[in-house]
């Protein structure tokens, strides 16, 4: 076992065992959102260290938690050039920046929390489910929403058999227009060649989420999608190039000026706002970011590529069915909407709190209110998501307990094969064969399907 091997040092057989430890790997958004659960929790988790190569960043979190300077880097590299200094690493640098950190640390016998996705390729997402299995440490994979009450509630009925064997889910992930806008049309994600295709970086765990409700292996995945709408051909006549000075701004749903510059004269300075300046975000910087930098231009004239809206079909052992679809185009943002369909009932989730079970045999309707994080927590992302996940990585330390890591390392390069899988289906305009891919890789299940249609 992972965490038995390589287990926090001082534990011992108290009740309440001392803190575990971790070191902050990217500290941007993700990196200290993970963070602040030793803020919040100092007695189950210490952070003592950082590496991070903007200042800016990497000065909050040394300020946070009153790191030595001798704790701080500049680059993960000097970490792992140091002797093992935590129980744990949290990697969340860029998706292209994944492999090479996580194999390090892997190495140096770290227990690791992986930002998802785990990689950008098939080869390196294999590899890092290696480096963590020979090493024999803890890999934990930021599939975020196995961790919430609600969807904890929901694997406990349909393994109870609540609903009889499942047959269907279909399940909604609303991106939202402007969280689009910003990340996947002017942002870090907008291009498949800096990032990689939407369907991983915002989606995997998605996947991952339907994989882990039906509890087989996918056989089968047909997918479609496109750039359909953030294309210049879309350009509404008389737009500018730049939000500020478009005379079509006022009316566009997409503008920079009233997603970022508005809200900060009013005084907030969050997310996504702290997104696009280097420091603390003020009027003046974000007008100057948007007069200047990538976030103030027309969505119609970006350089993105990848695909604004997607479905992705998918058939089971046993003949179980699912589908993922995925849209820019909503007003919810990121809120979930999933729904199981048994032989003896039917579940229902908002994505956040509540479930609805339908019984066939007693007809009865059932709404169940599951709850979501802590009242006192701050991690509140993802329906209170990144707070669980973090309490359980941390527990699985603290009581050397891997069980408590819902997804390892072979379950998480599944799904994510699965994502491989379904875009490589989406690019060849055919059904692919899952374990075909698995194993003999996606341009052959590509071409034996194009081989069985031609036939």
């Amino acid at each position: 076992m992972a965490a038995e091997a390589r287990r926090p040092s001082g534990e011992g057989s108290s009740p309440e065992p001392p803190p575990a430890s971790a070191i902050i790997v990217g500290a941007g958004a993700r990196g200290k959102t993970y963070a602040q659960y030793g803020l919040e929790h100092p007695d189950r988790l210490r952070i003592v260290g950082v590496a991070e190569p903007r200042a800016h960043h990497r000065n909050i979190v040394q300020q946070r938690f009153d790191l030595p300077p001798e704790a701080v880097f500049t680059d993960w590299t000097q970490l792992a050039a140091r002797p093992r200094m935590a129980d744990a690493v949290i990697i969340a640098t860029q998706d292209t920046m994944h492999v090479a950190p996580a194999m390090a640390f892997a190495d140096l016998g770290y227990h690791i929390l992986l930002e998802k996705p785990m990689a950008v390729s098939t080869h390196d997402c294999q590899r890092i489910a290696d480096a963590a299995k020979r090493n024999n440490v803890l890999l934990a994979v930021c599939h975020v929403l196995r961790y919430t009450p609600y969807m904890r509630k929901m694997i406990e009925l349909i393994r109870s058999g609540a609903i009889g064997e499942v047959v269907n889910v279909s399940h909604l992930e609303p991106i939202g227009s402007w969280h689009f806008a910003h990340s996947y049309v002017r942002g870090a994600w907008r291009r498949e060649d800096e990032s990689s295709f939407m369907l991983m970086t915002k989606c995997c765990h998605d996947i991952d989420l339907i994989r882990h409700i039906v509890g087989k292996s996918c056989q089968r995945v047909a997918s479609f999608g496109s750039v359909s709408h953030f294309r210049r051909d879309k350009k509404p006549p008389g737009a500018g190039m730049r939000c500020l000075s478009c005379s079509v701004e006022p009316t566009c749903p997409f503008s920079a000026k009233r997603l970022y510059l508005d809200p900060c004269r009013e005084g907030h300075r969050g997310w996504p706002i702290s997104g696009i300046t280097d420091g603390e975000p003020t009027p003046p910087d974000v007008e100057e970011a948007l007069s200047s930098g990538p976030y103030g231009r027309c969505v119609y004239e970006c350089d993105n590529d990848v695909c604004d809206q997607q479905v992705v079909s998918m058939e089971f052992d046993g003949g179980v069915t699912a589908t993922l679809t995925t849209a820019a185009f909503t007003h919810k943002v990121c809120q979930r909407h999933t729904r199981v369909f048994g032989t003896r009932g039917e579940l229902e989730g908002d994505g956040d709190s509540e479930l609805v079970w339908f019984d066939f045999a007693t007809r009865a309707r059932k709404v169940i209110h599951t709850g979501t994080a802590p009242a006192t927590t701050r991690m509140t992302g993802h329906g209170g998501a990144d707070y669980h996940l973090a309490d359980a990585f941390v527990q699985a330390l603290r009581q050397r307990d891997p069980t408590r890591v819902l997804s390892g390392p072979d379950e998480t390069l599944e799904s994510h094969l699965i994502v491989f899988a379904a875009e490589a289906a989406r690019r060849s305009g055919q059904v692919l064969s899952v374990p075909t891919a698995l194993k003999h890789g996606l341009h052959a299940a590509a071409a034996a399907a194009t081989g069985a249609a031609r036939g």
